[in-house]
């Protein structure tokens, strides 16, 4: 049985025919696009070979080699910056790199918290321009106040995470070369660079 990494590190990332990403699919599926003749173009050199069945007629067993990018045909009707990636605490605690937005300390995921600048008890939202990462310690300390009244200051702005920044925070265990091409495509001031 392969180790979760070892799994998460398989996966390819598809984009549609203009480089807008996808989805993150297995190699299996992958496999499919390259035997239907859906895959347009590729990134990255070869890093897995998936072996079919042998021909009857040639003895020659089928084999596709997978790129660790592949662009299928079609293409996206959004808008890249139309998109608003779904919130969740990994991807808001990975987004503020597991640091408190008051203290600066850098802190494990559990022991993090999303903090609301605008308390949702006062009619604030929950969303990316919203919220901070903060330790359980600033959250209490703030408590339903905003951050001017408990005497707290923000270390650092919220911000929405462009597409590209969201498929790596949606994903613990990127490839490196995978990682390189995301990386190349995020906002100069994204603090995932």
């Amino acid at each position: 049985m392969a180790s979760g990494a070892t799994v998460n590190q398989n996966r390819i990332l598809q984009l549609d025919v203009q480089g807008v990403p996808q989805s993150w699919v297995s190699p299996e599926r992958a496999a499919g696009y390259y035997a239907t003749g859906d895959v347009v173009w590729t990134v990255g050199e070869t890093f897995m070979t998936m072996r079919g069945g042998i021909n009857a007629a040639s003895g020659v067993q089928s084999c596709i080699d997978l790129a660790p990018i592949i662009a299928v045909n079609g293409c996206a009707s959004v808008n890249l910056f139309d998109i608003i990636p779904t919130l969740t605490n990994r991807k808001l605690f990975a987004r503020d790199r597991s640091v408190c937005a008051y203290c600066g300390g850098v802190f494990k995921h559990e022991d993090l918290t999303r903090e609301h600048i605008h308390p949702r008890s006062r009619g604030g939202h929950d969303n990316w321009q919203s919220v901070v990462s903060a330790c359980r310690g600033c959250n209490n300390l703030k408590a339903d106040y905003f951050p001017h009244e408990a005497g707290m200051t923000l270390l650092y702005a919220p911000y929405v995470p462009s597409l590209y920044e969201d498929f790596i925070l949606s994903s613990r265990h990127i490839r490196a070369d995978v990682m390189e091409w995301l990386l190349a495509r995020v906002p100069k001031g994204s603090r995932l660079i």
